[in-house]
């Protein structure tokens, strides 16, 4: 279950990376960088979401607790990714990679690290239950 786990991410990676492009070269030029911003938040989310329904029958984690801890395995590469790569791969300083999640200020990123923790226990749900 953890290597398929671990696949499935890198897949969302590939999905996340090019909704990263879609935004920067499709988004912001006709939204601006805020509503673009929370459009790709929400495409996002929803990627992941799809993303989840089509690959928890694959991964198959026999309870709720453990589509629970695909999800937390998925949220523990994606925040390391995000976080460690983001800083040291690519020379982004910790407090521009901690703005995106700060929600007083419009950025609604946030909603993205929990759509990955929750979706595969919604999918399990849904579809394995």
């Amino acid at each position: 279950m953890v290597l398929r786990t671990v696949v499935c991410w890198f897949l969302l990676m590939v999905l996340a990376i090019i909704n990263g492009a879609a935004r920067e070269y499709l988004l912001v030029p006709r939204l601006g960088p805020a509503a673009a911003h929370v459009a790709s938040t929400i495409l996002l989310c929803g990627l992941i979401a799809g993303a989840a329904w089509f690959a928890v029958p694959w991964i198959a984690p026999p309870t709720a607790r453990a589509a629970l801890s695909v999800g937390a395995l998925w949220l523990a590469m994606t925040l390391g990714f995000e976080f460690l790569a983001g800083h040291y791969l690519f020379g982004k300083p910790w407090p521009v990679l901690v703005a995106d999640y700060n929600l007083l200020r419009g950025r609604v990123w946030l909603f993205v690290p929990l759509v990955t923790l929750l979706a595969p226990l919604w999918a399990w749900r849904l579809r394995i239950r």
